[in-house]
């Protein structure tokens, strides 16, 4: 799978005066977040889109070109939006071992998550991918030093079970090479998001989103040339749809996480949940079964309270 800024991202700050009267930078921190849900569901939205695209080619390409077309397809478009930003030159100044690390975790997750959509529908891999967002809140708690409370551990528990019920509680399931593939790109979309997280803190988007297009184009585009396989001229308009939904959704998601707390957008990504059923109905006349629309059910009330909890510690003295 699936970035006018400020240079630094918000942090959070507890609120120092009573509950009817917020200090300015609760609500200041409270705005920030807002902006970083709303860049969220617009990136989600990109993304599913980008989804189906990347299901539709991965059934006729191997998974790691897949990843390399939706690099390269993007590139022209985010070296445009570089140049319209006027911030070709600082594209060489920005912290070079996070970008690199974000770059080997990008092509690993993008290439497993192309996997598992030609193994699966996209509903049942969103339900699966559904983990990230709560492995990004525990995550922030250790590296980006975010607070968070006793309850939203409770929330990151039911989240687990709900992913559980969502594979189908069998040894089988737990085992199925495409249902791995989506938990193995989970855990590395958390990582990098964490990772860019703390980038945004030094580079600026532009940078962010030139790196990250660039180094997955390189990575993925490495890997999967000895088995390249040539593109099909009936496949370039979906290759057109990758660049601009790809470009799109990096630009939000980053977006996402220079202003808003990670433990506060990243559950938004559930969204992608209603976009993963409705793709598959109308696209491949798929419904999910019973156990993944009950999994995905806990795992989105999970999220939805440990949202309610961050916005209510934003603006409440604890």
């Amino acid at each position: 799978m699936s970035q006018a800024t400020s240079s630094e991202a918000p942090q959070a700050t507890p609120a120092d005066t009573s509950p009817a009267a917020p200090s300015p930078s609760a609500h200041a921190q409270a705005s920030g977040n807002l902006r970083g849900i709303i860049a969220m569901v617009a990136a989600v939205g990109f993304f599913s889109l980008m989804d189906a695209l990347l299901k539709t080619l991965s059934a006729s390409y191997p998974a790691m070109q897949v990843a390399a077309l939706r690099g390269w397809a993007a590139l022209p478009l985010v070296v445009l939006y570089v140049v319209w930003r006027r911030e070709v030159g600082g594209l060489l100044k920005v912290r070079w071992p996070l970008h690199l690390l974000r770059g080997v975790i990008n092509v690993s997750m993008l290439g497993l998550f192309a996997y598992a959509l030609k193994e699966l529908g996209l509903a049942e891999a969103y339900t699966l991918f559904f983990i990230a967002p709560l492995l990004i809140t525990a995550l922030s708690t250790v590296v980006l030093r975010e607070k968070v409370r006793a309850a939203h551990w409770v929330a990151i528990a039911l989240g687990m079970v709900g992913v559980v019920v969502a594979l189908r509680p069998s040894q089988d399931a737990f085992f199925t090479l495409g249902a791995l593939a989506v938990l193995g790109a989970a855990c590395g979309y958390a990582v990098s998001a964490i990772t860019g997280r703390v980038l945004t803190r030094t580079d600026s988007s532009a940078s962010l989103v030139f790196w990250t297009t660039t180094l997955l184009a390189l990575g993925a585009g490495a890997l999967a040339l000895p088995g390249w396989v040539g593109v099909d001229r009936a496949h370039w308009p979906l290759v057109a749809g990758l660049a601009v939904t790809g470009f799109l959704g990096q630009l939000a998601i980053t977006e996402a996480f220079r202003h808003g707390q990670a433990s506060v957008v990243a559950p938004f990504e559930y969204t992608a949940l209603a976009w993963g059923m409705g793709l598959d109905w109308v696209l491949w006349q798929a419904v999910p079964g019973y156990s993944t629309l009950l999994g995905g059910a806990i795992i989105i009330g999970s999220g939805l309270y440990l949202v309610r909890q961050e916005r209510t510690q934003a603006v409440v003295p604890p």
